[in-house]
């Protein structure tokens, strides 16, 4: 058994649950079969497992250093699994033929990746980033542009970035101060300070493209000045050959808790030195019009929220088949009952509690692979399906459930890593065994593209209430046609669908409530108590839905998807009825805190 992650359950919900297959019969995806998604996914597991898997350990033991010279150092396996990657085609996955891609169905990308992100996060975030920068410039670059440094990146030659955050603003991004410095060439200089810029440089690559928001000098104060740059590492001449060094300094490597393998960086922009063309300044070359950046970068951080939801479900799945495996061979006490001493001892997956915390786990890790690939699926029927009705649809279904799916894999599939950690005992507190490891991995996906607090003012304060909450509308009418669908199913989903009905009425009642009195301060105190609830009633309809999809079928990988679903509505879901009393009273303990007595 994979250790990495179940193949059998991507393969269960890409093609049981959400008919991957049924795409190819859509223009877009119409030269692909269940044979091509095969081979893609069987590429992506044995790259996982062969190159990035073993070097996991490495990466986190042999942090990445500045060198005499200036430059980074990193493992040489990392770069040899990365020129793998590479050279299998992997990064032109789901790009669109025009620019050299596979035009791969986003959801079997994902669902191929997600071995990536499990065998080794640190590694898998270099093409992770890179990939939502190419993005990012097909939907918003020039034709130019798209050729000069997105087609490097989409052929994996080059790595990419998004250079957002400064050490004085962080999530702030209207209080950003890189400024930038029309040219007389149509180009920009930028100076100014980036923080926290994951792959920011390194040597992995022959060059590593910037995404810089700053802002232009004499643009209005606040996000409506931000603008979007691209910013080389090396110039890149009109025949795509490189020239100059650019004047992005490398100050500083951040010590992190996890990722260690991936470089984050403090970056000096416009320090002076390298001075492209004989003046300090680095040079940078505008995306689409002055004050859009911010608007550009967002499609590239949803997409990104997306894939940091499946990188934290990744790392929560291969914890749980960790402490999985480490349960059923490790052998310890006797079952309850067992009196006499002379008996041998037992497995520990034989004590009540250990299977307690390892159906937990599965619990979250299935149900969050799951989430993830349905808002694949979603972005897949945006691009794909052939009516507007089916794509505003799924439009309104991914806005209200991006943050969610960027935040209950972080919070949950992290305390699945905890729990990974309690089966192993004091083994799980060494650094013998890697699931402490991937705790500390896992860690960052709460903080990373938007903490879990920007995510629940996103939901609660913009994504539920939009439109007259039209997008929420949508979200419970989707529930509730499952629920009626379950309702004449066997008389055990017909309960959970009962539960969950009662549930979602809770939602939009304590929505309407918090907006009620019309003040965004009392709605929005506890906006991250009512994510956590949201969360787990959209959890529990996905694994409403993956029931259904199992139906009378019995063996013991159907029958596990059963006792998950059950942990998960007797053990969860109740969870959410204390939480929807606390919203609805309108609670100010937190608003009317004040901050001396802290």
């Amino acid at each position: 058994m994979s250790v990495v992650l179940s193949r059998r359950d991507v393969d269960f919900l890409l093609f049981e649950w959400l008919d991957a297959v049924d795409l190819t019969t859509r223009e877009r995806y119409c030269e692909h079969s269940r044979e091509t998604f095969d081979a893609v996914i069987d590429l992506a597991e044995a790259i996982a497992t062969e190159r990035f898997a073993p070097i996991n350990r490495l990466l986190d033991t042999h942090e990445p250093f500045v060198g005499e010279d200036g430059k980074v150092v990193l493992p040489a396996e990392l770069a040899d699994a990365l020129r793998v990657y590479a050279r299998s085609g992997m990064p032109a996955a789901t790009f669109d033929a025009e620019v050299g891609g596979m035009q791969l169905p986003f959801t079997v990308g994902q669902g191929a990746f997600a071995f990536l992100q499990a065998a080794s996060a640190a590694a898998a975030s270099y093409p992770f980033l890179s990939t939502g920068n190419a993005n990012l410039l097909v939907a918003h670059g020039s034709a130019e542009q798209v050729e000069r440094y997105a087609l490097p990146v989409i052929e994996g030659r080059w790595y990419g970035t998004m250079a957002l955050s400064e050490p004085q603003a962080g999530s702030s991004l209207g209080d950003i101060t890189t400024r930038a410095v029309r040219q007389p060439d149509g180009t920009y200089r930028l100076f100014g300070t980036k923080m926290w810029i994951s792959g920011g440089d390194h040597e992995l690559s022959e060059n590593i493209v910037h995404l810089v928001l700053a802002k232009v000098e004499g643009a209005p104060p606040g996000v409506k000045g931000i603008s979007l740059f691209i910013v080389p590492k090396y110039l890149v001449e009109a025949d795509g050959s490189l020239g100059e060094r650019n004047d992005v300094a490398l100050v500083g490597l951040n010590h992190k808790m996890g990722w260690r393998g991936t470089t984050n960086t403090l970056l000096n922009f416009g320090e002076g030195l390298a001075t492209p063309g004989g003046v300090a300044g680095a040079v940078g070359d505008i995306v689409g019009e002055e004050g859009q950046g911010l608007a550009q970068m967002f499609h590239m951080m949803n997409e990104a929220r997306i894939s940091v939801g499946m990188g934290a479900v990744a790392l929560g799945y291969t914890g749980y088949l960790h402490s999985l495996e480490y349960a059923k061979q490790r052998t310890q006490g006797r079952v309850a009952g067992a009196k006499d001493p002379a008996l041998p001892q037992v497995p520990l997956v034989e004590h009540a509690d250990v299977r307690r915390m390892l159906l937990a786990q599965k619990s979250y890790v299935e149900g969050g692979l799951g989430l993830l690939l349905y808002c694949a699926r979603l972005i897949d029927e945006q691009v794909s399906a052939t009516d507007d009705a089916a794509r505003d649809r799924a439009r309104e279904l991914l806005e209200v459930l991006t943050p969610i799916a960027k935040s209950w894999p972080s919070q949950w599939c992290l305390a699945a890593n905890d729990l990974a950690i309690q089966v192993h005992g004091g083994s799980g507190y060494t650094r013998d065994y890697a699931v402490e490891q991937f705790y500390r991995d896992n860690r960052l996906n709460p903080i990373h593209e938007g903490t879990h607090g920007i995510q629940s003012l996103d939901l609660l304060g913009r994504k539920v209430v939009a439109g007259g909450g039209a997008a929420l509308g949508t979200l419970v009418g989707t529930i509730k046609a499952t629920t009626a669908r379950a309702a004449e199913g066997d008389e055990t989903v017909a309960a959970y669908a009962a539960q969950l009905d009662a549930r979602v009425d809770r939602l939009v009642e304590v929505t309407g409530a918090l907006w009620a009195g019309g003040d965004p301060a009392v709605a929005l105190a506890n906006s991250a108590v009512y994510l956590e609830a949201a969360g787990h009633v959209v959890m529990a309809w996905i694994w409403l839905e993956q029931l259904l999809a199992v139906g009378d079928r019995t063996d013991a990988f159907y029958d596990g998807k059963r006792a998950a679903g059950r942990y998960f509505f007797a053990f969860e879901l109740p969870k959410v009825d204390p939480q929807f009393d606390l919203l609805a009273s309108l609670d100010r303990t937190v608003l009317d805190l004040d901050p001396a007595v802290l």
